[in-house]
């Protein structure tokens, strides 16, 4: 950090990812959705690789300035929350006269549901193995959840390779696969987020006093475990009486 700084604050210098962002996403709306796609993954890549680097190797990520990405994360947990409650809320209602049969939760989706919450407990363990400064077994516990998760998103994709129905086959059909696949979709992203978690767990960057982007991944992959629970029993139990 700048010796000559009196203040716990990061001024974040000029950055041209935000534009670089913002005319992918253009792309995306008219018509060049693969050439914006790549703008945004680029962006999205580059603009994280300066954050790590400004947190980890500059030093510029003080107490006060992890207030920040802590309190930011909270309302978009708080989002997504909500935006899968509305493919829950539209589950309950077309189940009150279900048109196809989803079959037996006792079977994969009963499975499925302990992996994921299994592999939350996986995720607490590395937590807590990183505040005790053991970095091996915090490497350990994060290979166990990545693990755990790519069993569940396995079986997910099986079952979805085995369903009676497609997402055209009524309103039931698509709020089932919306709402289990937008959760599924959530799982594939907390798992790649634990992956980098791991990889930079591997190369020493966290530490107990500096893990704000372990905290972020584990704070969603808690919301994905507790999220399970709904489409559990508002899709399969539910919908399969």
């Amino acid at each position: 950090m700048i010796e000559s700084q009196r203040h716990s604050y990061h001024l974040v210098d000029p950055s041209p990812w935000p534009i670089s962002g913002s005319l992918g996403t253009l792309a995306t709306t008219v018509g060049g959705v693969i050439l914006g796609l790549i703008f945004i993954l680029y962006t999205m890549f580059v603009w994280w690789r300066d954050v790590l680097r400004e947190s980890t190797l500059e030093g510029h990520h003080t107490k006060v300035v992890q207030l920040g990405p802590r309190y930011g994360f909270i309302p978009f947990i708080v989002s997504e929350v909500m935006f899968l409650f509305a493919f829950f809320w539209a589950s309950f209602h077309s189940s009150l006269a279900p048109t196809v049969e989803i079959g037996d939760p006792r079977e994969i989706p009963f499975l499925n549901t302990p992996i994921l919450l299994s592999s939350g407990a996986a995720v607490t363990w590395a937590h807590h193995a990183i505040l005790a400064g053991k970095e091996k077994r915090a490497v350990y516990a994060l290979v166990a959840t990545v693990s755990l998760a790519l069993v569940f998103t396995g079986f997910q994709g099986m079952e979805y390779y085995q369903a009676p129905f497609t997402i055209s086959d009524s309103i039931y059909g698509s709020t089932f696969f919306l709402a289990t696949g937008f959760h599924g979709f959530h799982v594939i992203i907390g798992t790649l987020f634990l992956i980098i978690c791991g990889i930079r767990q591997y190369l020493g960057h966290l530490t107990k006093e500096h893990h704000v982007g372990f905290e972020a991944a584990a704070w969603y992959w808690h919301f994905v475990d507790v999220v399970r629970l709904f489409p559990f029993v508002s899709i399969y139990w539910w919908g399969g009486i």
